[in-house]
């Protein structure tokens, strides 16, 4: 591909259970910290599942207008997106130098509002036997049914930064994040925007949500010892923890970005996504789909497969999923595969599902660009049968220069991101 169609990598956000912004984050995933804990935000008593990773430390953005995104109004999935993409930005330098709004594209990544959901899935069932709403009506709030869509961040987003180009919303499980990065990519190289906020926001450490992941067995019930329950690739591995927290980059037409002199930190050179056809909340055992991601977003990027020094593994802790993507990056990557450093987040952060792949690249490009991989949290017994090169106990320095990073959601769905260091 010709130099127009780099994409350049100019902001980037976060807010995750590690810290209320990237700086934070990073600094605190590279120290080892983990943030798993008992649930605070709701009594988790007599529940299976009593551990999750929640943002506790929550900033206000202040130049919310009350009238139209006041406080009372927002989600926590909302604000944790309004929260990092407003980072993202300001890193960019779009604050100060803004961009033509019909020549900036959004791409966001987001779940349905859960806990809303519930609240007007309560008071249907309260309401649906009379004959007329009417009485009623004065007690239902209107603004209820878009807020708790998953296109409502996207459409606050447009608001909050005065987009007027394209707009994606992706609603795929754990690979909503990646896809909006990826589609943000897809975006810039048509040509139909110069500029691209993307990401991914998500807030799950709901009642709701324990319940059901704990239904299906999907969940760490290691409650009496929360730090040590999320354990990507370990042998004594027995479920994910639920997360929340949101991811954004600037995305920026290479050449644009290089002359408005912005900070360059690291490039998007591919995408591959896919779907399995197997079952709605297992991976195949063969990883299949999530080699076909991989190997396209190899292609996407005109790389091979010994070009790749890093992947940040989707690594969720769960039996198959773990094993599964063990097997894809084998098949994807040959022998090269005993070459290539792996780590997972999530040990230290849990599974933030929808904002899960946005979040991890924004920490695959701060491992390229400040040369240090992080580890892979309670890593203790690595299973024999995912048998690659992890990084475990302290994180790695190494020079690395391209990276792959994976997501792979309920529903089959796959996603796989390539990403470059900076080297202008």
């Amino acid at each position: 591909m010709g130099d127009r169609h780099r994409v350049a990598v100019t902001g980037l956000g976060t807010v995750t259970p590690l810290g209320p912004d990237l700086s934070t984050s990073w600094d605190r995933l590279l120290a080892g910290d983990i943030a798993v804990d008992r649930i605070q935000a709701w009594d988790p008593s007599g529940f299976p599942v009593r551990i999750a990773a929640e943002v506790r430390e929550e900033r206000a953005l202040a130049a919310l207008d009350e009238d139209w995104v006041g406080p009372h109004r927002l989600d926590r999935r909302i604000r944790f997106a309004m929260q990092a993409a407003d980072e993202a930005w300001r890193m960019a330098g779009l604050h100060d130098d803004p961009p033509d709004a019909e020549r900036v594209g959004l791409s966001v990544g987001a779940e349905a509002g859960r806990k809303l959901l519930q609240k007007v899935s309560a008071d249907y069932a309260r309401w649906r036997h009379l004959d007329s709403l009417e009485p009623v009506l004065p007690h239902i709030d209107p603004h209820d049914y878009p807020r708790l869509q998953p296109w409502a961040p996207t459409r606050l987003l447009v608001r909050q930064f005065g987009i007027l180009g394209p707009s994606r919303t992706s609603s795929t499980a754990c690979t909503s994040g990646a896809q909006a990065l990826g589609r943000g990519l897809q975006m810039l190289r048509r040509g139909d925007a110069d500029v691209v906020l993307a990401g991914g926001t998500d807030a799950l450490v709901e009642a709701f949500m324990v319940t059901g992941f704990a239904l299906i067995s999907a969940l760490s019930e290691r409650n009496d010892d929360p730090r040590r329950a999320s354990r990507p690739f370990d042998l004594d591995r027995d479920g994910f923890v639920l997360a929340e927290g949101a991811g954004f980059a600037v995305l920026e037409d290479g050449e644009r970005a290089l002359a408005r002199g912005a900070p360059i930190l690291g490039w998007l050179s591919g995408y591959g996504s896919s779907l399995n056809a197997y079952r709605i909340t297992d991976s195949p055992p063969d990883g299949s789909g999530a080699y076909q991601a991989v190997r396209d977003a190899l292609r996407d990027a005109d790389l091979r497969p010994e070009q790749v020094d890093y992947v940040n593994a989707h690594g969720t802790s769960t039996v198959m999923n773990d094993l599964s993507e063990t097997r894809a990056l084998r098949r994807a990557f040959g022998d090269h595969c005993d070459r290539l450093a792996v780590s997972s987040n999530k040990g230290q952060m849990g599974h933030l599902v929808a904002a899960a792949g946005a979040v991890e690249a924004v920490f695959g490009w701060c491992a390229l660009r400040h040369g240090v991989l992080p580890a892979t949290a309670n890593l203790d017994r690595p299973d024999p049968q995912c048998d690659l090169d992890h990084v475990a106990g302290e994180p790695r320095r190494a020079a690395a220069r391209r990276a792959v990073s994976n997501s792979f959601g309920f529903g089959g769905s796959n996603a796989t991101l390539v990403l470059e260091r900076d080297e202008t």
